[in-house]
């Protein structure tokens, strides 16, 4: 086992939580906050936008399953990348476009990864994922951890999340979930 983290922020970190754990190689997703100036912030603190934090999710997973690019190829299909500070009604930079790399290497794919992107004219307007230096995590609070399976009646979890999911590349799915 090959074990690599990255972690991405692209919205609602309960949208992305739910998505990557559904994909084949992912053996982890934390939920919380980086990005931001604040030590140890709540999730009232960055939602009321006063960390500079964004949700993100902090992601393990096996790269001998599936590499960095295989996880941007989820990021950048269950998420708009083309605006800044904001992901539908979800409007702020704690719902920026982000992914805080760990390392040069990791670093050097992310930036090929956009610029071949950009390049593709897949989008209708330029990317403005933000690309920084992973520094501090803060895992959010409990209630927030695997939130759509734990509230799958929840009216946010069936409009929002479940359309999320469905985006999920077929190829990069498990086929236990």
């Amino acid at each position: 086992m090959n074990r690599s983290k990255i972690a991405l922020g692209g919205g609602c970190f309960w949208c992305l939580d739910a998505a990557f754990r559904r994909v084949n190689g992912v053996m982890d997703v934390i939920s919380g906050f980086s990005g931001g100036q604040v030590p140890d912030p709540s999730y009232d603190m960055v939602v009321g936008g006063r960390t500079g934090h964004a949700e993100v999710v902090d992601i393990e997973y096996d790269e001998d399953v599936i590499d960095l690019g295989g996880i941007l190829d989820v990021f950048f299909s269950i998420h708009d990348p083309t605006t800044v500070d904001r992901q539908g009604n979800d409007v702020g930079d704690q719902y920026r476009s982000i992914i805080l790399y760990r390392d040069d290497v990791q670093k050097k794919t992310i930036d090929d990864y956009i610029r071949n992107k950009s390049e593709s004219g897949i989008f209708e307007s330029p990317i403005v994922t933000e690309v920084v230096q992973f520094n501090d995590f803060y895992p959010a609070e409990d209630y927030h951890q695997d939130y759509y399976r734990r509230n799958p009646r929840n009216m946010y979890c069936r409009l929002v999340i479940s359309p999320k999911i469905e985006k999920v590349p077929p190829s990069k799915r498990r086929n236990d979930v």
